[in-house]
């Protein structure tokens, strides 16, 4: 019997040979985020593939905050990630970390440097350690005070923890090699001084360890085997490897880059969506135009779509960008059997069945997913006025129209034919009203045969219709004009948003944040958690029906 091929990216040939060579006996990975903003949709890659792997070799997944920072980080962010994490599926248990957890052990690690003569405090600034570094093509030059003694360097790191020295007035550097080819390793500074409060430690600490320094103490202090990480950290590994090499660990992490997931046309990078926040543009880091993971899900993305894209989208070395689209198919895949159909009617205009008794309604038996019987059925109410889509009338139509237009017959979905007889025009030229009659005998389910109509519109029944706020979105940026103008600035779609005050079927004002819908013939929809009442729901478009992506041929 032929045993089936199992493909394997190299990530996991490589732990697959460090487990078969001894160098781990198993497997734990992270997840390290900073917490100075909301992560958007590339660090959910990231997330699920740490987390795919702890649980593929049954070892373990840690939750780690990178909060080496405090100028930058929030309680908010915090909180967010830790609910975005735990949404996308990755279950870390109790094992949730704070890299502030570890400063006493990280300014001891150092304190081993200076002892082996490997860090010394240095008094230049900034401007000025930048200009001594060199550039890729001419080294670097030492510091002047590199080669202090290590008991001046005790005395003077200590000075800097206890508060003695201002802000920018000295930092504590690896002493490494001023002329390596590897600008990161020209020297780097390890710690600085910032007499600012910290979101987890208050004021203990005036100085705070940079992230190439604290990093892979982290990694060594919880027992990762595998540091897997984006490209941009590839020239930082040397330096990785010299710090949890120096400090002593005895069974280090290896770090293992991996090619960042970049999306068509959004807009990631913390700083641009700061600036759109903080200017208005968007009503906070999770709205809905936005792709940071919050954003996603108060749109109406599940967990499970964007696992699936992310799996698509797979794991290499070499940089690429992904369609938008193949995003938007993935969801269309997760909600078209889930999705309960709906009737929503998005921009009205009244339709009036003249032959249809007056004051009488009827209920009819509607399927609420003709591809999923398990989704059961409901009624609506049908009676003689009704709402219709104003795009389903045209007066005077063009070629190859088969929606209402007079003298023309439809079906009014799951119940009767009706036809066109005239229609009402206000004062400005605008259709207000249009007129039909109906064909009792036409009835959906009835058997009729006979005689067949080319179009089909849905409707609400004007009696007991909810109207509610429907927000239509589109990309925050002009994707004909690119993402960014040539001085750096976003180029601001002006269409981005645009709100509906739309005729619903009564059920769904019950609906609760976070519930979606198929509005028939018109895309998926979610009830926004964010500006929802009870009673009074605002509903956001998730994704239209249809796209022209199709997935590529394997």
């Amino acid at each position: 019997m032929e045993q089936e091929t199992v493909s394997k990216n190299f990530i996991e040939q490589m732990i697959d040979q460090d487990l078969a060579e001894g160098v781990y006996e198993n497997v734990c990975t992270r997840f390290p985020p900073e917490p100075n903003g909301y992560l958007h949709i590339g660090h959910a890659k990231s997330i699920l593939l740490n987390y795919g792997i702890a649980r593929k070799y049954n070892g373990t997944f840690n939750m780690r905050f990178d909060d080496t920072n405090p100028t930058k980080e929030r309680v908010e962010f915090v909180e967010s990630i830790k609910e975005d994490i735990q949404w996308l599926g990755a279950d870390w248990g109790d094992r949730l970390y704070f890299a502030s957890d570890y400063f006493e052990k990280m300014y001891e690690a150092a304190v081993s440097l200076i002892k082996k003569g490997k860090a010394y405090v240095c008094d230049l600034s900034a401007d000025e350690i930048r200009a001594y570094r060199g550039t890729l093509t001419e080294p670097g030059k030492e510091s002047p005070y590199r080669d202090r003694s290590v008991e001046e360097n005790l005395r003077l790191f200590e000075a800097m923890k206890n508060g003695q020295v201002a802000d920018g007035e000295k930092v504590l550097r690896a002493k490494i090699d001023m002329a390596s080819s590897n600008m990161n390793m020209r020297d780097p500074v390890l710690y600085r001084v910032a007499h600012m409060n910290h979101h987890n430690t208050g004021d203990d600490w005036c100085i705070y360890p940079m992230y190439d320094f604290a990093h892979p103490l982290e990694d060594a202090f919880e027992g990762v085997t595998h540091s897997i990480c984006t490209l941009e950290f590839e020239d930082h590994r040397p330096l990785y490897d010299w710090v949890v090499r120096e400090v002593g660990f005895a069974h280090p992490p290896r770090q293992i880059e991996f090619a960042k997931l970049y999306l068509t046309n959004v807009v990631t990078g913390k700083r641009y969506i700061k600036k759109l926040v903080e200017e208005g543009i968007v009503d906070g880091w999770d709205d809905p135009r936005l792709v940071s993971i919050a954003a996603l899900r108060r749109r109406g993305f599940t967990p499970e779509s964007i696992r699936m894209f992310i799996e698509l989208c797979g794991v290499s070395k070499a940089q690429s960008s992904v369609d938008y689209a193949m995003l938007e198919y993935c969801l269309r895949e997760d909600l078209k059997l889930k999705s309960e159909r709906m009737m929503a009617v998005l921009d009205p205009i009244k339709l009036i069945i003249d032959n249809y008794p007056e004051g009488q309604t009827e209920e009819l038996e509607v399927a609420n997913n003709l591809e999923n019987e398990a989704l059961g059925s409901r009624t609506v109410t049908f009676g003689r006025e009704l709402y219709i889509e104003r795009e389903d009338f045209m007066e005077v139509p063009p070629r190859k129209y088969f929606r209402l237009f007079p003298g023309n017959e439809v079906r009014l979905m799951q119940a009767y034919f009706v036809r066109c007889e005239s229609f009402v025009k206000d004062e400005n030229g605008r259709v207000t009203e249009v007129h039909c009659t109906y064909d009792p005998e036409t009835k959906c389910g009835s058997g009729f045969t006979g005689r067949k109509v080319k179009g089909t519109i849905h409707w609400v029944a004007a009696k007991d219709a909810v109207q509610a706020e429907v927000r239509l979105y589109e990309n925050i940026v002009d994707e004909e004009k690119g993402v960014y103008n040539e001085d750096g600035s976003l180029n601001i779609n002006p269409d981005s948003l645009t709100v509906k005050q739309a005729y619903l079927e009564p059920a769904l004002a019950q609906a609760e944040p976070y519930d979606s819908f198929q509005f028939v013939r018109n895309g998926y929809y979610c009830v926004d958690a964010k500006d929802s009442r009870e009673g009074r729901p605002v509903f956001n478009r998730i994704v239209s029906l249809k796209s022209s992506f199709k997935l590529p041929k394997a």
